[in-house]
């Protein structure tokens, strides 16, 4: 390859989003079912947050990281959606340098963050049903607004060096993604240098951040599961586990889908493009949407809220 040719994308200006590759004939159709999400997520996670800030009765730990999740999924979706829509729409691929090294940062940082409010979760379920008499004490408002800090904090630093490290790398081979959205690993694949730190650091934060907050709810339903068990009566055990029902459904939505899909784009180099891509925004995508619906619909305190809300209107 020629010096020109080599320098000519050394630092490039932009980026080329494909979408869907080998699917751009059914990108207009593809849309639909992705904007009907779109519009369900942005609206399922407002009336959360809604329903919270409003209804003083849910002003406690479980609401708050609620409201978290709800803000998190909010800002996912404002990241990929609107950008792939226009892919879909207008063709419109052309993304800034810049732009996308912001984009990947922000899909990875609140994707982290998710895992972060999982654990947060995870252990006030923990105090709630393994220490119910202690649970206002040692969570408390202060309490609670730390763990917040620092799962924020710890979303941002760790997921920092990603632009860092994409932006040190040449791209003298192309600058078209495969992807309707840019994301760590395959910007790192369009590199032509050594990129192992890159692979290295993407495989740490999956493994050892992700995967110790998966190891750490594990632990903490695991003690949950137990003390469901011991309860005397067969009621009593399924009231205490729709306490914390919705939340093991959602975190193991979470969990498995993302340990698949990073194993299967890294290993899995048999598999169709367009499935790795489909299956990859089916994941981004659908936990936005469905998180407000399983909460609304298995949090008894806000499904009577949410009630109250519809029939006051049609009153």
């Amino acid at each position: 390859m020629s010096d020109s040719n080599i320098t000519e994308f050394t630092n490039p200006s932009t980026f080329i989003l494909l979408g869907i590759p080998g699917l751009e004939r059914a990108h207009v159709w593809i849309s639909i079912p992705f904007c009907t999400i779109y519009a369900i997520a942005i609206l399922g996670n407002f009336t959360i947050l809604f329903i919270v800030i409003t209804e003083l009765s849910l002003h406690g730990p479980m609401y708050y990281f609620l409201c978290m999740l709800a803000i998190s999924d909010l800002v996912l979706c404002r990241s990929t959606l609107p950008k792939m829509l226009s892919i879909f729409w207008f063709n419109s691929g052309e993304i800034n340098f810049s732009a996308c090294l912001t984009q990947m940062y922000f899909i990875h940082c609140f994707t982290v963050m998710e895992s972060g409010i999982f654990v947060a979760m995870a252990v006030d379920r923990y105090v709630s049903i393994c220490d119910p008499l202690r649970h206002s004490t040692i969570l408390t408002n202060p309490a609670v607004a730390k763990i917040g800090v620092a799962v924020v904090l710890r979303s941002g630093m760790v997921v920092l060096p990603y632009p860092f490290l994409v932006r040190q790398w040449p791209y003298c081979r192309t600058n078209i993604i495969p992807q309707p959205y840019c994301v760590h690993i395959a910007m790192v694949t369009l590199a032509c240098a050594d990129t192992r730190v890159s692979s290295y650091y993407g495989l740490f934060v999956i493994f050892f951040v992700m995967g110790l907050d998966g190891f750490f709810i594990a632990v903490s339903y695991t003690q949950i599961l137990r003390a469901i068990f011991s309860l005397p009566t067969k009621d009593a055990r399924l009231k205490t586990f729709g306490t914390c029902g919705s939340h093991l459904f959602v975190i193991l939505a979470f969990y498995i889908p993302s340990l698949f899909i990073s194993l299967l784009y890294r290993f899995a180099q048999n598999v169709p493009l367009h499935f790795h891509v489909l299956i990859a925004n089916v994941y981004h995508l659908l936990p936005p949407m469905l998180h407000p619906i399983i909460y609304g619909v298995r949090t008894r305190e806000i499904r009577g809220r949410l009630l109250r809300l519809f029939t006051h209107k049609g009153a």
